[in-house]
């Protein structure tokens, strides 16, 4: 009679979740980045940090860094670094002093102010899948290359979700476009398929250029506007071990100047561009993301920058990146300790290295997302639908991962952990006393709906109960919800003027040729 009773009440609560939702895909929890309420996992002692960062500055002082970028070599000339035809070695009392300026949390303002996120402090931001060159979902069954119904399909996605904060670069590069225009072409998609805040790639001063002023047009910002707060930001990788390319650079230095967030993110994988030991490995990444803020800065001071790490290892049997792994989750914590140390927010990112969306998947991201939560990470790349170590984007991934997402932000909500005395519940507990039970009685009811985290793609049906409804596994179940919610998407507003401007906009640069390529 207990697990029948049982049974009745869970089933009540999903037609309860059904009746809020209405004609919504899902009962989702509403817009509100999660405050990570935890101390964070520190696993070096105060040597170990001291350790670490005289490793970077040693680094960048007796090894340097190359910069392929003309115009970086002169400002870090005029600031008294050493240049040896591309190497440049800077002292660590201009590298800390010009770090020093970042400032320690910024916020970005989209063209929905609504969504407006705060970068630093204890909140935890989540964005999407970016960049990903190949698509994979469970209809077609097979690694393809993506498309632009792909991208729109996964920025619906991205704009669905309320636990993914930000829109990060093409959710699957449409390689059916050319490269030429492909920026124009997604941004716009982006700006009218989202309204969360905005990525550029610097990848070419026209596609810098071009994504800034389409920010601009979407938001209805004078320049002057534009360029008072960050509307946006880009993510740059060093080219490990210790190089940094002339497009990128070239990007962040034109963000920079128009006062745009940037988020500096060494790709070191250890044993392959990077040491084999994780400490080398983070003082290495920290050298490589170090130097460049400090150019950054430079130029303009308390320009808003943000650490990254994506610091893992290779399968020393085959080369082949891993993510995931225990050492990708400890030194995600080191270099959060590190981030501390020097002031400054920390992007890190929820990866995995399987093909599929099946369990190694999903444990293997759960490791990376834990890990950025225990790191005291703000911004999350890749949050939701990354595979094949970024080779490969899958909306079953994407959705799977959200609802890890969800229970992150559930995790963090106060109420969980309050003590008052309605949590301590002396009068529920006496007036169960001995022999009662707790699902009927006025405490429990008052609390019925919002006590627990109700997940909605898990299945809490017993084997029996999941059977008869069809024994649906998790990919399928997410493969379905996909596609209702690309079916019933509606566009968040957007004035009509604001579009035709971009449309214009896209017009124009489209024939004008875009961004030069050499094909």
């Amino acid at each position: 009679m207990a697990d029948t009773h049982t049974r009745k009440r869970r089933g009540g609560g999903r037609a309860g979740a059904a009746a809020r939702r209405g004609s919504a895909v899902i009962d989702q929890m509403p817009w509100n980045p999660p405050i990570n309420t935890d101390k964070p996992t520190e696993p070096l002692d105060l040597a170990g940090i001291e350790a670490i960062h005289e490793g970077a500055m040693r680094i960048l002082e007796e090894i340097g860094i190359e910069f392929y970028n003309e115009e970086a070599l002169g400002i870090l000339k005029e600031a008294g670094c050493t240049i040896n035809g591309d190497n440049v070695r800077m002292g660590r009392d201009f590298v800390m002093e010009m770090v020093a300026k970042a400032p320690s949390k910024f916020t970005i303002t989209p063209r929905n102010p609504d969504k407006t996120i705060e970068v630093g402090g204890k909140t935890l931001l989540f964005g999407n899948v970016s960049s990903p060159p190949n698509y994979w979902d469970l209809e077609i069954g097979t690694k393809v290359a993506g498309n632009r119904e792909m991208c729109r399909n996964l920025l619906k996605l991205t704009q669905y979700f309320n636990c993914i904060h930000f829109a990060g670069g093409y959710p699957v590069e449409p390689v059916d476009i050319h490269a030429s225009v492909r920026h124009l072409d997604v941004l716009y998609d982006k700006l009218t398929l989202t309204d969360k805040a905005m990525h550029a790639y610097s990848l070419g001063k026209e596609r810098v250029e071009d994504v800034m002023e389409m920010v601009r047009i979407a938001g209805g910002h004078s320049h002057e506007e534009f360029e008072a707060t960050p509307r946006m930001y880009t993510n740059i990788n060093s080219t490990s071990p210790l190089k940094h390319d002339h497009p990128m650079i070239d990007g962040c230095l034109r963000l920079a100047r128009r006062g745009q967030a940037i988020v500096v993110t060494p790709f070191t994988l250890a044993g392959a561009m990077a040491p084999v030991t994780m400490a080398g490995a983070v003082a290495q990444s920290l050298a490589e993301a170090l130097c460049a803020i400090a150019l950054f800065q430079y130029v303009r001071p308390g320009i808003p920058c943000v650490i990254g790490t994506f610091t893992s290892n290779v399968d020393m049997k085959s080369g082949a990146p891993a993510f995931g792994t225990p050492e990708y989750m400890r030194s995600t914590q080191m270099t959060g300790q590190m981030a501390r140390y020097y002031g400054l927010p920390m992007r890190s990112s929820g990866v995995c290295a399987a093909n599929v969306p099946d369990g190694q998947a999903v444990w293997e991201t759960s490791n990376s997302l834990w890990a950025a939560v225990q790191s005291g990470t703000n911004m999350v790349y890749h949050a939701a639908g990354w595979l094949e170590g970024g080779l490969i984007a899958s909306p079953e991934k994407f959705i799977m991962d959200c609802e890890i997402l969800q229970q992150i932000q559930r995790y963090m909500q106060p109420e969980i952990t309050a003590t008052g005395p309605d949590e301590i519940a002396l009068d529920a507990i006496k007036a169960v006393g001995n022999d009662g039970h707790f699902f009927g009685i006025q405490h429990t009811q008052d609390r019925y709906t919002t006590a627990f985290y109700q997940p909605f793609l898990s299945d809490w049906k017993n084997y029996e109960g999941w059977d008869v409804a069809g024994g649906i596994w998790t990919a399928e179940r997410a493969h379905h919800m996909f596609k209702e919610i690309v079916t019933s998407f509606e566009p968040p507003p957007i004035d009509d003027g604001i579009r035709e401007e971009l449309e214009d906009f896209v017009a124009r640069r489209k024939a004008e040729g875009g961004a030069p390529t050499d094909f």
